[in-house]
């Protein structure tokens, strides 16, 4: 049996792209069965932190709050989401392109190049150059903070379910598809935070 070869995804510098700004865009929350999709979008200011983010799931939950604490304080960043409902009208890839818009948006700015995390460019973003680059949350630094914080932000929000929702756990798998959330869907149906159009959910609309 021929040997799995091992693919590499070298690093990118994000300072070769133009115009400025460059902007890291990356989303969380697609794989999920319940609550919205979020996404970030991150300006570098300074060099601060840029040779230690990295792909948020590679991060302990404990390190990603810090780094998002400090993201947030040195580096300009915007915050978007989609919710549950548009997620079901959209589909979850529009919906996540849609949270990634927001993002950008909520930056306040009119031009630069946006280097997505991804294959997908951005619908409808005008005045912005795009870039996608696969596995971005690993190689390029603004995306890898992007990811941190939309990872923080979603987290804390699930969080925030689990208390309203307490037969679900949304506050330990943060609405993805485990044995337990799968289960709970089945013993108590969906709750209004469910995305009723995914497989998993939608059988168990009452």
């Amino acid at each position: 049996m021929a040997k799995k070869e091992k693919i590499e995804f070298p690093k990118i510098d994000w300072r070769t792209f133009s115009p400025n700004p460059v902007i890291g865009v990356d989303e969380v929350g697609r794989g999920c069965l319940a609550g919205p999709v979020y996404a970030a979008a991150v300006i570098f200011k300074s060099e601060a932190l840029s040779d230690m983010v990295t792909d948020s799931k590679l991060i302990s939950e404990k390190r990603r709050d810090e780094m998002a604490e400090l993201i947030l304080q040195e580096h300009h960043v915007g915050i978007g989401f989609a919710t549950v409902e548009e997620i079901d009208e959209l589909n979850i890839l529009n919906a996540s392109l849609l949270a990634m818009k927001r993002a950008v948006e909520k930056l306040g700015v009119k031009s630069g190049h946006v280097l997505v995390d991804g294959n997908k460019k951005i619908p409808d973003l005008r005045g912005f150059e795009q870039t996608t680059v696969v596995k971005g949350d690993l190689r390029v630094a603004p995306i890898s903070a992007a990811s941190i914080v939309a990872k923080v932000t979603r987290d804390r929000l699930m969080k925030d379910l689990g208390a309203q929702y307490p037969h679900y756990g949304f506050e330990i798998h943060k609405g993805y598809s485990t044995p337990v959330h799968k289960q709970s869907i089945v013993t108590h149906g969906p709750c209004i935070a469910h995305r009723r159009s995914f497989a998993g959910v939608k059988e168990y609309v009452r």
